[in-house]
C-alpha cells in the first residue's frame, strides 16, 4: 500500500506539482545555512543564487519517487519520503537520476566557471544520495529525504504533526525509517522522535553526515 494511501488525511496536506514555486522557496530558506550547502556552496553569493535552482531541479525527481506532505496548503513545514518498500523500474529509476544529475550539473557549471561548485558536488555526492542506507541491509523502510520547518514557525508543533504521521505509518507495518543530517544540533531533536545514530560519514571535507534511524 503507497504511503499516500495512509498520510492523506485531514491532518496534512499532499503537496502537488502546482506547489513547486512555494515548496523551493521554503526548502531554500531552511537549508540557505545548513552545514552541508554551506560546505558545497561556500559562497553566500553563488548559494543565494544556486539553490532555487537546484531544489527546483531535485523536486521534478521526488515528484517522481517520492510522497510530499506537509502541514497546510501555506506549507509552513514539510516532509518528504521515499517507501522503500515499493517495487521500483530499476532502468526507470536511474534513468532519472542520471538526467537530473546532468541538469543540476549544468546549472553548477554555468553559475561557476571555475567548476569548483561543480567539483565540490561530485565530492560531496555520498553527503547527497544516502548511499550508507545500503549497509541497513533491509527493504522494509522508509527514507526521510527532506524534513523541513520555517523557522518562523518553530516550535508551534509543526514537525511533531508531520513526523507522528509518517511514524504511525511505518509502526503500522513495522517499518525502519531511516533519515540523515548534517547539522550536529539535529541529533538530539531526531533522538527525541526515537531515532539512533546509526553512523557517521565523512569523507573528502571536514563536513559530517550524522545517519539514523527509528527501528
Amino acid at each position: 500500500q503507497k504511503v499516500s494511501e495512509i498520510l492523506k488525511t485531514d491532518q496534512l496536506y499532499r503537496v502537488e506539482k502546482q506547489d513547486v514555486e512555494k515548496l523551493s522557496s521554503l526548502l531554500t530558506e531552511c537549508f540557505q545555512q545548513d552545514p552541508l550547502y554551506l560546505q558545497l556552496i561556500p559562497q553566500a553569493d553563488k548559494r543565494k543564487k544556486l539553490l532555487p535552482e537546484l531544489f527546483s531541479c531535485d523536486l521534478d525527481e521526488l515528484f517522481e519517487n517520492c510522497e510530499i506532505y506537509a502541514d497546510s496548503p501555506d506549507l509552513n513545514g514539510i516532509i518528504i519520503v521515499s517507501d522503500e518498500t515499493e517495487p521500483y523500474n530499476p532502468l526507470k529509476y536511474y534513468a532519472v537520476e542520471l538526467y537530473y544529475a546532468l541538469k543540476s550539473g549544468m546549472y553548477l557549471i554555468r553559475d561557476d566557471h571555475s567548476l569548483r561548485t561543480f567539483w565540490n558536488f561530485i565530492r560531496g555526492k555520498d553527503y547527497l544520495n544516502s548511499v550508507w542506507t545500503n549497509n541497513l541491509h533491509t527493504d522494509r523502510r522508509m527514507h526521510i529525504v527532506y524534513f523541513a520547518v520555517r523557522p518562523a514557525m518553530r516550535g508551534r508543533g509543526v514537525a511533531t504533526k508531520l513526523m507522528h504521521a509518517v511514524q504511525q505509518y511505518a509502526d503500522q507495518r513495522k517499518l525502519m525509517v531511516s533519515l540523515e543530517t548534517h547539522n550536529e544540533k539535529n541529533v538530539r531533536m531526531y533522538e527525541h522522535y526515537g531515532f539512533r545514530l546509526f553512523e557517521v560519514v565523512q569523507k573528502h571535507f571536514a563536513l559530517k553526515q550524522y545517519c539514523m534511524v527509528r527501528a
